[in-house]
């Protein structure tokens, strides 16, 4: 990456959440969604990741993607 490029447009960050939750928004609050979405996408990997080699894959798929979203609502809803 390029220095000075940015990772997110912030401003449009916060258009999305502003529009969503029809509220107003801290300043930094968009950094805050930046940091909790990247750190989902970490863990969601790391899951996939240890569901693909326990299921025999060589990489992650869709498939143990979808396997670990599963399981994480089911004990999300009880």
């Amino acid at each position: 990456m390029a220095a000075g490029q940015k990772l997110y447009p912030r401003g449009t960050v916060k258009k999305i959440v502003r529009a969503h939750s029809k509220r107003n928004l801290s300043k930094n609050v968009d950094v805050l969604i930046f940091l909790d979405y990247t750190l989902f996408l970490q863990t969601l990997m790391k899951e996939a990741g240890i569901n693909a080699k326990h299921a025999g894959e060589r990489g992650i798929s869709a498939k143990s993607v979808k396997k670990v979203t599963e399981l994480s609502l089911a004990k999300f809803k009880g």
